[in-house]
């Protein structure tokens, strides 16, 4: 009954959009219309960002090439306040080259990648492997003197899994229609790990790894298919590893698996050739504005990061959703817009570590949270303690952000937009998608979407959204992996996305009333009556 009650409640505010919601100004829609379909520059720009630049991992040289140019095309589009923001991020790394071969029982080349900020090989190490999983520090122990002189294949290696369903699909009409119902935002306190989570593990495997006599480890792809990754999160300075890391193929390491269980006694050459760059430790977000012409302070934002893994470019995550951001920019400015509030444009950095980059302006510029009270926690990075702090303590700009839209679901068209469970806004986007039913965008969703830049700003009460994309082949095969190439773009789904966000964040920023808010969080009352 309850859900019954919240469904029909929230059908009730849905059918009253039109009066709750100013409609959109529909000659600047075919303004838009026409520069984003008949002078479109989105491919341009996602080209240079995969093709010319490649992987963006943050603080390497190639990142450091993608603040430069972005911030470049926003002043040549003549974009205003156009900086580069940082924050306290660690080391630069990047590959130069790699190689990996079995050469016993047989010689055959591998597919690999280096883990992403272990040290290189220094030279080619040369070793025969002992399979010894380990996933928890109380793993070690099961090991000790079995490692000397040895490449350790650290990964239980898991059954092959064969796809029973497409990899490419797009959403039914059907399947959008099931995304509507209203599901709670959850803003649970989390607890705390003293010892630091997945980044201190590593390093206390890298140690007791270092401390046995090994020459170096490898890890299995998560996915089949040849694909690789190569993701790995050890990048704060003093906080290096001392032994070259390497991901296999799930296919090449199940044959060494294999072939080691039963006596073959592989052996492996590894080459891994790297650098890091120490130059300059914060990491940049890239920001820039249409300023507004009244409501002073107020803004609304679109928001993409553009720091990429680098197995290969970045292209579905995320230069089709930075491309789609600075698209929608070029397009408002082309048409000379004066909104009455600033239009801002964001490409976070260090994404892919943690949502670094969106955190660190809500921390800055919008809200902050209250420490914890204990030095050794407080002591940890922002992000790990983040969601266990409260109260959440709003700076003076956070009422100034009234919209912040993201993109970050790959190349696929938007087919709606996720309103969080803010009833009263998805009201209100009802109305401001009615243009863009004709382009496939159609869907306001009441579920909350996780997992990229809008989440640290709904943790302070701000109204953050993640649109609805059609997933193509983005979770299925492309995500952080070695085919994520600019072959995977869709032209005709990336124009649509920034004629649609563009479309929005005019309507926001001309609104006579702001988007409405949700309630600044508090902690959660505790469902279990007994629970402290």
């Amino acid at each position: 009954m309850k859900r019954l009650f919240a469904a029909v409640s929230v059908a009730a505010v849905l059918a009253a959009a039109p009066a709750m919601a100013q409609a959109p100004d529909l000659v600047a829609v075919n303004g838009i219309f026409d520069q984003g379909f008949n002078h479109s520059e989105v491919m341009r720009t996602a080209a240079h960002l995969t093709d010319r630049i490649g992987g963006r991992m943050t603080n390497s040289p190639q990142m450091r090439e993608t603040e430069r140019w972005t911030q470049e095309r926003f002043r040549e589009w003549g974009l205003s306040n156009v900086r580069a923001e940082g924050f306290e991020f660690g080391r630069g790394w990047s590959i130069v080259r790699s190689d990996a071969r079995m050469v016993e029982p047989r010689p055959l080349e591998l597919r690999a990648i280096p883990v992403a900020w272990t040290p290189g090989t220094e030279g080619t190490i040369s070793a025969e492997v002992v399979l010894a999983p380990m996933s928890r520090v109380e793993d070690f122990e099961k090991h000790r003197g079995k490692l000397a002189g040895k490449i350790v294949m650290i990964s239980a290696p898991t059954d092959a899994s064969d796809p029973t369903e497409p990899f490419f699909r797009r959403w039914t009409d059907e399947e959008l229609a099931g995304r509507t119902a209203y599901v709670q935002p959850n803003h649970a306190p989390v607890r705390v790990s003293r010892d630091g989570g997945r980044d201190n593990f590593a390093l206390r495997m890298d140690e007791f790894l270092a401390s046995e006599g090994a020459l170096g480890w490898v890890r299995m792809s998560y996915r089949d298919g040849g694909l690789l990754h190569g993701a790995g999160y050890t990048h704060r300075v003093g906080a290096t590893p001392t032994l070259p890391g390497m991901e296999l193929a799930a296919e090449d390491y199940r044959r060494l698996a294999r072939l080691s269980r039963a006596g073959a006694a592989p052996k492996l050459e590894l080459l891994s050739e790297v650098r890091f760059h120490d130059e300059d430790v914060n990491a940049y977000n890239v920001l820039a504005d249409i300023p507004g012409t009244g409501r002073s302070g107020e803004y609304v934002m679109a928001g993409a990061h553009f720091d990429s893994w680098v197995a290969s470019d970045g292209a579905v995550d995320n230069a089709a959703g930075t491309a789609v951001v600075m698209e929608a920019a070029r397009i408002l400015k082309a048409l000379n817009v004066r909104p009455k509030r600033t239009i801002r444009f964001a490409l976070w950095n260090g994404e892919e570590q943690g949502l670094h980059g969106s955190l660190a302006y809500v921390d800055r510029h919008l809200a902050t949270r209250a420490p914890l009270g204990d030095a050794d926690l407080d002591a940890l990075p922002n992000g790990q303690t983040w969601r266990a702090r409260w109260p959440v303590q709003p700076r003076d700009g956070h009422e100034d952000l009234v919209a912040y839209f993201n993109i970050d679901n790959g190349s696929g068209r938007i087919r709606g937009i996720n309103a969080e469970g803010n009833v009263a806004a998805a009201a209100v986007f009802e109305e401001w998608l009615r243009p863009f039913h004709s382009l496939g965008a159609t869907t306001v969703s009441l579920r909350p979407a996780g997992g990229t830049d809008h989440v640290y700003m709904q943790t302070v009460g701000i109204p953050g959204f993640q649109f609805i994309q059609d997933p193509l082949d983005y979770g299925s095969r492309l995500h952080h992996t070695s085919i994520d190439s600019y072959d995977h773009l869709k032209p005709e789904d990336l124009r649509q996305a920034a004629v649609v966000l563009a479309g929005l964040l005019l309507t926001a920023a001309n609104s006579d009333e702001p988007l409405p808010r949700m309630p600044v969080p508090t902690r959660p009352t505790p469902t279990d009556p007994f629970a402290e």
